[in-house]
């Protein structure tokens, strides 16, 4: 194991970090489903952080002021920035009129972060309004440019084979805003259906299970961003 560290904000299953700790890194995994007594698995440190909370990213920073730390990345809540949940907007605002406006603000301040430590990051959001109320996406993909990157002997997902396609070999256009010397990897396409996935289908509802497996990091991609910028 060496001294370098990735963290990871917003980010309950871990698999962006995932290659990182395989290689030895120490690996740092924030997210308010986190238990408060934090536990570690894989060489992944899971810790309870509410990052809605301006004070919890101070103290992040605080926390890693004299560390190695090598890349980050984060994944803020997309549920009032995707624009696949447009038709919900209106009704939110009634609610809470500036409810679009923190949900941006929790993904720059994150990039504000990252910044400030010096470290190559990046933002990811799928398609949403951070492209006209912060500003415009750095890069696309989509999960099944980076598919080639999983062996064929480990095409199945380990955690959800029963929702997520083999090797990533699905379509869904994500967002990424990135700083500070972020390499984006090569693509290594696997061959994908026409049209729109169907994967998720399976799952339905509207609950933390959903969004977990729907929200987590493509495999083949998390290889390749580690393989790009170790």
């Amino acid at each position: 194991m060496n001294n370098k560290i990735v963290i990871s904000l917003y980010d309950y299953t871990g698999e962006a970090l995932r290659p990182w700790a395989e290689a030895g890194y120490l690996c740092y995994a924030y997210d308010i489903q986190h238990p408060k007594e934090g536990r570690v698995d894989r060489g992944i440190c899971y810790q309870y952080a509410d990052l809605h909370d301006h004070n919890t990213l101070n103290e992040i920073q605080d926390s890693f002021a004299d560390k190695n730390v090598v890349f980050a990345m984060a994944f803020p809540v997309c549920t009032d920035l995707a624009v696949s949940g447009a038709a919900h907007f209106k009704k939110k605002a009634e609610a809470n009129p500036s409810f679009q406006h923190e949900a941006v603000s929790y993904a720059v301040w994150c990039a504000r972060l990252f910044n400030s430590m010096g470290v190559p990051y990046f933002v990811e959001n799928p398609v949403s309004v951070l492209a006209s109320q912060w500003r415009r996406p750095d890069h696309y993909f989509h999960p099944y440019e980076y598919g080639g990157y999983i062996k064929e002997a480990d095409a199945k997902h380990p955690t959800w084979p029963e929702y997520i396609a083999e090797r990533d070999a699905y379509p869904k256009k994500t967002c990424l805003w990135i700083g500070g010397g972020f390499n984006m990897p090569t693509v290594l396409p696997v061959p994908v259906e026409k049209g729109y996935a169907t994967q998720h289908l399976k799952l339905g509802g509207k609950s933390m299970k959903t969004k977990n497996i729907r929200s987590a990091t493509p495999r083949g991609f998390a290889t390749a961003i580690y393989e790009a910028n170790k």
